[in-house]
């Protein structure tokens, strides 16, 4: 993780730099700390799915249901239009699990 801090701190502006120091620090536990990083490379790039379902997903762990569901529907969209099947299932899942019972979406 130390790399990738340093990384950010030199370029800040760095999507990739910012995205590598986000997956770290939710593998480690950090999920708060993720969020500014991952929230970061969503507003840099609107056709990047991959931070998206890892924001939306994090935001699922921190019970915050609601703020991930736009994400999650964002990354679904980037999913289908780019043709990434694995992804496209596991948002499908997601969101699945979100829905009130009796709906899916």
């Amino acid at each position: 993780m130390e790399q990738f801090t340093a990384a950010v701190a030199r370029q800040p502006d760095n999507e990739l730099f910012r995205f590598s120091l986000a997956q770290s620090l939710a593998a480690e536990g950090h999920a708060a700390d993720a969020l500014p990083h991952f929230e970061f490379c969503v507003a840099k790039k609107a056709d990047w799915m991959m931070p998206r379902i890892l924001l939306g997903k994090l935001l699922l762990q921190l019970n915050r249901r609601t703020d991930a569901r736009p994400l999650l529907e964002s990354a679904l969209r980037l999913a289908v239009e780019q043709h990434h099947e694995d992804p496209e299932r596991e948002v499908r899942a997601l969101l699945a699990e979100l829905s009130p019972p009796g709906k899916t979406s």
